[in-house]
């Protein structure tokens, strides 16, 4: 099946540029409730499956051994912005391990929050490994590599702490990765379909809390996202933004246009792709499905900042329209 359309930008009441893409919606027993484009499609996860690559931290016991909160786990499935905030809390989480930026793998880039970016260059500092966005990430491997007595090089393929993501992606994915590649932050990112991605987050969205250690650990991290929109990205961010416009819901984007859902009221869980990768169209996408799920509110302004978005030039003048299209729109 090929992708269809999802999102379009029109300018002088002309059809300018078309997004095509694939998503799917799972319920809380795996099955597809709906569709669009090709369910099977193997996919990279990239960063939208980092509460997948948590949940080892917690079914291991790592977690609870070293105490971790809930902004802890926030911050292990997060794409965070780099601001103050963000790297203080990964820098104290490090110190609470006995080790500091240079255990980390993931590299370093200059943070996207502003006012931490001009700090920086106004200091003539360079950026260092705590402001990577998925320094979280990275801390939570270390916490769970100490957990484990892991060797110092947790990014491996064949290191303890990537064979339990690995397994623990597989089992909520029910299926076997057919490959992985290496991540922004170094790390593996495993393949999946994007009905197995959905299927995860159904899992995840029918969580109680009070069943097995996978059920535990799903629910906890579910719970620390929406409990901590603004940990899971930052200011401006579309995660941050739509999280704090819904009740009880947990979303996380990915590069290359990949975005998941989590919704446990509605027992529901999407994941959804756009073919050439557009930012722009994932976050439009998303705020498509959740509005059509009722977990979202169409007139909210962070929806209409996404979905049916007026665009506007340098001057403030209406340019265009970027809105979702077709069957995918109804």
């Amino acid at each position: 099946m090929t992708a269809v359309s999802m999102v379009e930008l029109w300018r002088g009441g002309m059809l300018e540029s078309v997004h095509r893409g694939h998503a799917v919606i799972c319920d809380t027993a795996g099955q597809v409730v709906e569709a669009w484009g090709d369910p099977a499609l193997t996919m990279f996860p990239r960063s939208s499956c980092k509460m997948l690559q948590a949940l080892p931290l917690l079914q291991s016991g790592a977690a609870e051994a070293m105490g971790l909160t809930d902004a802890h786990l926030a911050l292990s499935c997060a794409s965070h912005t780099g601001s103050a905030q963000h790297v203080a809390l990964v820098d104290r989480w490090l110190n609470d391990l006995g080790v500091d930026q240079h255990a980390l793998r993931c590299g370093s880039h200059m943070p996207s929050d502003a006012t931490e970016r001009e700090r920086l260059i106004r200091a003539e500092e360079a950026p260092c490994q705590l402001h990577n966005n998925c320094s979280g990430k990275h801390a939570g491997f270390l916490t769970l590599n100490r957990h484990l007595g892991g060797g110092s090089e947790y990014i491996d393929i064949d290191h303890p702490v990537q064979r339990a993501v690995r397994t623990a992606f597989e089992d909520i994915c029910e299926e076997e990765s057919p490959g992985y590649g290496i991540d922004g932050c170094s790390a593996p990112n495993f393949a999946t379909s994007l009905t197995g991605l959905a299927r995860a987050m159904g899992r995840f969205a029918g969580a109680t809390g009070s069943g097995n250690a996978r059920d535990r650990a799903a629910h906890r991290l579910t719970q620390a996202m929406i409990a901590h929109p603004y940990l899971v990205a930052g200011d401006g961010r579309a995660c941050t933004e739509l999280m704090r416009a819904m009740d009880g819901v947990a979303i996380k984007t990915g590069a290359e246009a990949v975005f998941v859902a989590i919704l446990p009221v509605q027992g529901l869980g999407i994941a959804l792709k756009i073919e050439d990768g557009s930012t722009r169209a994932a976050e439009a996408a998303i705020a498509r499905l959740l509005v059509r799920v009722g977990a979202l509110e169409y007139d909210h302004p962070a929806t209409r900042k996404r979905l049916d978005a007026v665009q506007t030039n340098w001057r403030g003048m209406e340019t265009g329209l970027l809105r979702t299209s077709g069957s995918f729109a109804a």
